[in-house]
């Protein structure tokens, strides 16, 4: 039976723990890590704004799903919501906030640091 010392030891993966230490006091959002939230905050980041049947179609989901990973973003100030009619039709537009930006840039750059010590 062979012992668990005998297995080759991965040097990239042991050399990389000291840097994936120091990256870890900086938590990843779990608001923007869910995969939804953060096409929305991706899709609104590169538009000025987004009407709730674009940024339906482009995530490919369904309304109530939008509706309420959107509502947490508001909630949370990340985003904006306006009400309007177009006529007797309801429309609703959002809008990455400062805030929303902000997170978003440091959530990427959080990730891209991940990348970097992980790639080494």
């Amino acid at each position: 039976m062979a012992r668990h010392s005998a297995l080759p030891r991965h040097a990239p993966a042991a050399a990389a723990l000291p840097a994936l230490e120091a990256a870890r006091p900086m938590e990843l959002d779990k608001l923007i890590h869910e995969r939804l939230r953060l096409g929305i905050l991706s899709a609104l980041a590169a538009q000025r704004d987004m009407p709730f049947s674009d940024l339906k179609r482009l995530l490919k989901t369904t309304d109530g799903n939008l509706s309420i990973h959107a509502r947490k973003l508001e909630d949370a100030g990340y985003l904006s919501c306006a009400k309007s009619f177009e006529g007797r039709v309801p429309r609703t537009t959002y809008r990455i906030t400062d805030k929303g930006r902000r997170s978003l840039a440091r959530y990427l750059d959080h990730m891209e640091a991940l990348i970097r010590v992980m790639r080494g």
